[in-house]
């Protein structure tokens, strides 16, 4: 009888060419998809160069996004992307994406079908780990890592320890996985999953749609995590059939009845109220009704975390029929080109732009201080982001709040921090 794993072991041992893999083993893996974007992906292609490479190991699964500058907000960034669509063209890239057909890739990548259930997946960006929504063991790498696995197709890996987080209950009116993941990092702290897995449950995650197990994944890497990861279930299935590119078997992808995890933790949601990350740390979270008489300068709601269609359905229910505060920017940025359109299509864009908001194109564009929203000395943000170090968005003596879509919409309405509740 073959010994217990976890999803995370199962997915790696597949990969590895292995029955089992045990967390502390170094292996030699597989890799599905390797994504890189336009801060990361010229040093790749440089590292790609300098050791005499012709040819990426396979051109469908090399994915190349330009989505942090994007558009080039100056020459640099510029000369970033032409990088990028230079190589992409030499290798005749399948998936290269920019312009009118760029969105922020963590959202743009599920959303086609690129990945898929049981992928391991490497990417140039720390929130690789978003795609553990899928079922998938997705991980950020440094530029070098993915110029290897450009060329070789494969990855050195440390096995992780597994960590079990259960979520019971119900979950509130205005609370998101967002929020089940602040909440997360606040309990075990931002080093509280170093290099571990992190692996969701319970009935409160079968309930989210897929949007809130995309935030969650997104976010686990704020606790240090290796991955984060939800096992596939039929709101997967229903999400994946339509848009997967490739083939995929979620048979065997769970976790093993006996599976040994470091730490097991189990949260009751139903009590939960929205929650807010206050500077400068996503640890430092507190329940949006104790974060006190905050004014804020600018909310912005979008990002790899909050820009997908769901948060921007929440965020138009609390704006429609109000007007965005005298002195707030408010800035909407939907993650991908089909997010805006359908947005358009609903008329959440009218809403937004009766209630006073900006809306921008598909793009990281603030989330780390890139263009479209650079905080001044002094202004103080809110934003459905998924980081708030010192000097994120702008200037280091700026500051960010975290939360989910319908609190950054109330804030901007309110002029101050505040839940939807209280409008």
């Amino acid at each position: 009888m073959s010994k217990p794993q976890t999803i995370t072991q199962k997915i790696l041992a597949a990969h590895a060419g292995k029955e089992y893999v045990a967390p502390g083993e170094l292996i030699l893996a597989k890799v599905d998809i390797a994504l890189g974007n336009d801060i990361t992906a010229p040093l790749a292609i440089k590292a790609f160069r300098d050791i005499g490479a012709q040819k990426v190991f396979d051109r469908e699964r090399v994915v190349l996004v330009a989505d942090h500058f994007a558009p080039n907000k100056d020459i640099a960034s510029a000369i970033q992307v032409q990088i990028l669509r230079q190589f992409a063209r030499e290798q005749d890239l399948l998936h290269f994406y920019e312009g009118g057909d760029m969105g922020v890739e963590h959202a743009l990548l599920p959303e086609k079908g690129i990945v898929v259930p049981g992928d391991l997946i490497i990417g140039a960006d720390s929130h690789t780990c978003t795609y553990g929504a899928l079922g998938a063991f997705a991980t950020g790498v440094g530029s070098t890592d993915l110029a290897a696995a450009m060329v070789t197709g494969e990855v050195w890996l440390k096995v992780p320890e597994s960590l079990k987080f259960v979520y019971n209950g119900a979950p509130g009116p205005w609370v998101t996985g967002k929020d089940l993941i602040l909440y997360t990092i606040g309990d075990i702290g931002v080093d509280g999953a170093n290099y571990r897995a992190m692996e969701f449950t319970g009935e409160a995650i079968s309930a989210l749609p897929m949007a809130d197990r995309f935030a969650m994944a997104n976010m686990a890497v704020e606790a240090g995590a290796k991955n984060g990861i939800i096992a596939p279930d039929e709101t997967t299935l229903e999400y994946v059939k339509n848009r997967a590119l490739r083939p995929f078997v979620i048979k065997n992808l769970y976790s093993d009845k006996d599976s040994a995890y470091t730490l097991v933790k189990n949260y009751n949601v139903g009590s939960l109220e929205p929650q807010v990350a206050c500077p400068s740390s996503p640890g430092n979270v507190k329940p949006v009704s104790q974060v006190g008489q905050v004014a804020i300068d600018q909310a912005v709601i979008g990002s790899c975390t909050n820009g997908r269609l769901e948060d921007l359905q929440v965020a138009a229910k609390v704006l429609k029929g109000r007007k965005v505060a005298k002195d707030v920017r408010l800035i909407i940025i939907p993650a991908t080109p089909l997010i805006y359109r359908q947005a358009m299509d609903e008329g959440l864009l009218a809403v937004f732009l009766e209630a006073g908001a900006v809306i921008g194109p598909p793009t990281c564009g603030p989330c780390l201080g890139g263009h479209l929203g650079i905080l001044a000395p002094g202004e103080v943000a809110i934003a459905t982001t998924n980081r708030n170090f010192v000097g994120r968005m702008g200037h280091p003596q700026s500051k960010v709040y975290l939360a989910n879509p319908a609190v950054t919409a109330a804030s901007a309405v309110t002029g101050r921090i505040t839940g939807p509740t209280a409008l």
